[in-house]
């Protein structure tokens, strides 16, 4: 909307609440658009007969409620949502290197899972965690962390994530994302009006140094993945999560969010990052990777104080997660057949990525991140896209690194792979083609 379509939407008031209010309805009408501009500061606040500072009042509350943000020379402009990224649809034309999926093989057979499952229908009012689901968490969790610890469960890590942002910080607070990061959290990030502080990543982790800076620049939150993280493969060494823990005992009032979303089959331990000193912290173990995407369960240990706020969010008779999920989830959990189903995935899992970065390496492209997971990240010199477009014309579907990028992201273009059905014919024959696109790209 130009400038003369604001006039014919005139913006009234005479506080800098009624000229907020004023904008808000004109964006609720539509008389205002995502991408418009509101008049400079010190035009609204001639024509309305206010001081400038009213306007500018105004106009923080906008940004504040995210209907608008600033944006430099642009001014103030009406927000849009935003454009989230997910896992890609599996094209059945190409090669499937793209969606992020387990091996279907590889998962448990949930189906006989659940006609082996003594469930009663849970009514209103019943506890919001299920008792076996609850047990199995403690007896897990307990050998792993040093200090006591409360038991919630949600709808996937994602919904964890959220939640625990959302629960902790307000709209313009900053959160430490590692760069380049799991694109859900950044989206996650983005969608709640939080900011995004990129920390660099290299083959132990998260940086140290950078995570300090984070943090010195006033961020609120820090989300780390202790194993296979998503999209480099990277897993903290001991020595990384003992220097990470050093940085962040210096700012007890962060948040800090360890997404444990491989555990189950992670070739690595858990290296835990949490100092003893933070007073707000939660470990997030879902099981979606290992059990199957559609299983939408997450179990969070926490500080007590987090837990009360995600007990408010997750209240019996309102909003839980379905028992029938965790009962189901418990159930495989303490499977022997599962468990035993899980070691042949960890084992597989391994096997295919070790078979893809040996013959990247023999077909001369580096992957300088030793790879934990499904997932294998490949820098790529210049146009990642193209490289994407050049696979996909031989019949190769991967993923364009950008998807895991923020905004202000200083991690150089790159491609994720991921390899959970990948035979070795495959790998061998994959390897020649990137090598073939990268260097058609560089040329």
């Amino acid at each position: 909307m130009t400038n003369e379509a604001v006039d014919r939407a005139p913006i009234a008031g005479a506080s800098a609440g009624e000229i907020s209010d004023s904008v808000r309805n004109l964006v609720s009408t539509g008389r205002l658009q995502p991408g418009d501009s509101v008049p400079p500061i010190r035009d609204l606040a001639l024509d309305l007969g206010v001081h400038r500072n009213t306007v500018a009042a105004a106009y923080r509350m906008l940004v504040a409620a995210g209907v608008a943000e600033t944006r430099g020379r642009r001014g103030t402009v009406i927000t849009s949502l935003p454009h989230l990224e997910g896992e890609t649809a599996v094209n059945t034309e190409l090669v499937d290197l793209s969606s992020g999926n387990p091996d279907p093989d590889l998962l448990p057979d949930v189906a006989a899972a659940l006609s082996q499952i003594d469930y009663r229908m849970q009514m209103y009012g019943s506890p919001a965690v299920d008792p076996k689901l609850s047990q199995w968490a403690r007896t897990s969790l307990t050998p792993e962390l040093d200090t006591s610890f409360e038991i919630s469960v949600t709808h996937g890590a994602v919904d964890a994530v959220e939640r625990l942002l959302t629960a902790h910080l307000t709209r313009g607070d900053v959160v430490a994302l590692e760069d380049p990061c799991f694109y859900a959290s950044e989206g996650t990030v983005r969608l709640n009006g939080f900011r995004a502080a990129p920390v660099s990543v290299d083959t132990e982790g998260i940086e140290p140094e950078a995570l300090r800076a984070a943090l010195e620049a006033g961020a609120r939150a820090v989300i780390i993945t202790p194993r296979a993280h998503n999209p480099t493969g990277v897993s903290i060494t001991t020595e990384r999560a003992r220097e990470i823990k050093s940085v962040l005992q210096r700012y007890p009032h962060v948040l800090v969010i360890e997404d444990d979303h491989f555990s189950a089959i992670s070739r690595h331990p858990y290296n835990r990052v949490t100092p003893g000193a933070a007073q707000r912290w939660a470990l997030v173990r879902s099981v979606a990777k290992f059990l199957g995407p559609d299983m939408r369960v997450a179990v969070v240990a926490s500080d007590r104080g987090t837990a009360d706020r995600l007990g408010s969010r997750l209240r019996p008779g309102a909003t839980w997660v379905s028992h029938l999920l965790q009962q189901l989830a418990a159930n495989l959990l303490a499977s022997d057949a599962v468990t035993r189903k899980l070691d042949l995935a960890r084992r597989t899992y391994a096997q295919r990525v070790d078979a893809l970065r040996t013959e990247l390496t023999k077909a001369g492209v580096d992957t300088p991140f030793p790879t934990d997971g499904f997932n294998v990240w490949v820098p790529v010199p210049h146009d990642s896209s193209a490289v994407v477009s050049a696979l996909r014309d031989a019949g190769w579907s991967v993923r364009d690194g950008s998807s895991f990028q923020t905004p202000t992201s200083t991690t150089p273009d790159g491609v994720r792979i991921t390899a959970s059905r990948l035979s070795h014919a495959q790998a061998r024959e994959f390897a020649q083609c990137l090598a073939k696109a990268r260097e058609s790209v560089t040329n």
